[in-house]
């Protein structure tokens, strides 16, 4: 097996366009400015991209079901528990310079680095299809044909490596990301009751007819603020850009920035949803062309539109992020070129694995009768499983000091780090039973 590629290694040096950035002859706020641009990158990407598609739908449906009371400060509650997990995987990476496949491959050996590979290959082929789920659903409700919705999308994200090195790439997903504040936009056009959410914060309660199906709801909501790509896409991506332990203050601050926007961004598509609370039947069924429909009819013509580019723009977003994880990881693991910074003809296993997984997603939703829904499902709950053992290998890898030396994980942040993977393997088992007890 070759050895794989060091950031300094790139053709352009996603390390040095990064330290040039940052170093440039500026003083007070153009420097400020500078360093805040440039410490944006894979941490804001990879918790933005998983307000994707199914997440979008899961968070609004939630709000149709249960109105504010008690998801709304769930899910801005579950800061600390994303910020936990994508801190450590960017640590890990800055620290050694290697993402999480090739981590688990050198220290626990063969077995576990293809385990985790082939698991997060098939995961993110589910989530791929969601994904394009979405993506297309405003184009049908336009009378656009499904197969000419689907190369449609499909072209466009394929799109996104024609362009050239790591940071204009990085910066075009940025500004995909920066377009979900769409959400916020719809959910101020529904003009939510201040009042009504200042009491969901002391309240947390919700209707008693609707607390028999919360606990499934709760789950999601949770399950849905974390998921196993974001791991490998930000330890992958921490490398690639060429960020170093040197940079680990700069890159926390991108990581919990990230992981702020998601919630807060969730907290509005459940405002979204909250708008159809108790107007919709059967909500707890509805894909999303039916969703924006009911949003058309309740709210009006603009907020349904909106939301419809939000859907669009969530789903397009993940298929890029989603798609990097796998081929990042994969091209890591077997020692293939895999830069963002190299051309299609200079690394054409890692395009390949990209592209790839895409086809096959875009494929699989022409399928007659596929059972979308509960393809949304079980991707969430394979995700929630995959979790717990990603996050002990994690926690493991990042308390370790001869791996990690001054970087390791101090002692109260391995109990925390400790008490999410007990949170987690309850989800997991409280997953399992919500869904297999009847």
């Amino acid at each position: 097996m070759n050895e794989i590629q060091s950031p300094g290694d790139s053709v352009t040096g996603g390390d040095s366009i990064f330290h040039q950035v940052i170093e440039k002859e500026k003083t007070g706020w153009q420097r400020l400015l500078l360093i805040f641009w440039a410490l944006l990158g894979p941490g804001l990407l990879a918790t933005l991209a998983n307000n994707d598609a199914g997440g979008v739908i899961s968070y609004a449906v939630t709000g149709a079901q249960f109105g504010v009371g008690l998801f709304v400060p769930l899910v801005i509650c579950l800061v600390p528990l994303s910020f936990t997990i994508q801190e450590m995987s960017m640590r890990l990476s800055a620290v050694t310079q290697e993402g999480f496949s090739r981590l688990a491959l050198r220290h626990y050996g063969r077995f576990w680095g293809y385990y985790h590979i082939s698991t997060l290959a098939f995961e993110n082929l589910l989530t791929l299809i969601t994904e394009f789920i979405g993506m297309t659903a405003g184009l049908i409700l336009l009378g656009v044909p499904l197969w000419l919705s689907t190369l449609v999308c499909l072209s466009l994200v394929v799109a996104f490596v024609l362009l050239t090195g790591y940071w204009t790439k990085e910066r075009v997903a940025l500004f995909i990301g920066a377009l979900n504040v769409v959400f916020l936009v719809v959910a101020a056009m529904t003009h939510p009751s201040m009042a009504e959410i200042g009491h969901a914060f002391v309240a947390w309660n919700v209707p008693e007819a609707s607390r028999d199906s919360m606990t499934w709801y709760v789950i999601a909501t949770i399950g849905n603020a974390v998921a196993p790509w974001m791991v490998f896409f930000q330890g992958s991506g921490t490398v690639d850009k060429g960020v170093t332990s040197q940079d680990l203050r700069l890159s926390r601050i991108d990581t919990a920035l990230g992981c702020i926007m998601q919630v807060i961004i969730a907290a509005g598509i459940i405002i979204c949803g909250a708008a159809l609370f108790g107007q919709v039947q059967d909500i707890s069924n509805a894909g999303p062309a039916e969703f924006i429909t009911s949003i058309d009819r309740i709210i009006g013509r603009w907020p349904a539109i909106l939301f419809g580019i939000g859907l669009f723009n969530a789903g397009f977003l993940a298929a890029i992020t989603v798609s990097l994880s796998s081929s990042w990881s994969i091209a890591e693991l077997f020692g293939w070129s895999k830069s963002l910074n190299d051309k299609l003809a200079e690394a054409p296993k890692f395009y390949a694995i990209y592209i790839g997984s895409l086809v096959l997603a875009a494929l699989a939703i022409l399928i007659p009768n596929l059972p979308l829904n509960f393809i949304a499902v079980v991707t969430q709950v394979i995700g929630g499983i995959l979790m717990t053992p990603l996050l002990i290998f994690m926690v493991l890898m990042t308390s370790n000091k001869e791996l990690m030396g001054e970087y390791r994980t101090a002692f109260w942040g391995r109990v925390w780090s400790w008490a999410m993977v007990a949170l987690l393997a309850g989800l997991t088992v409280a997953t399992f039973w919500n869904t297999f007890s009847g």
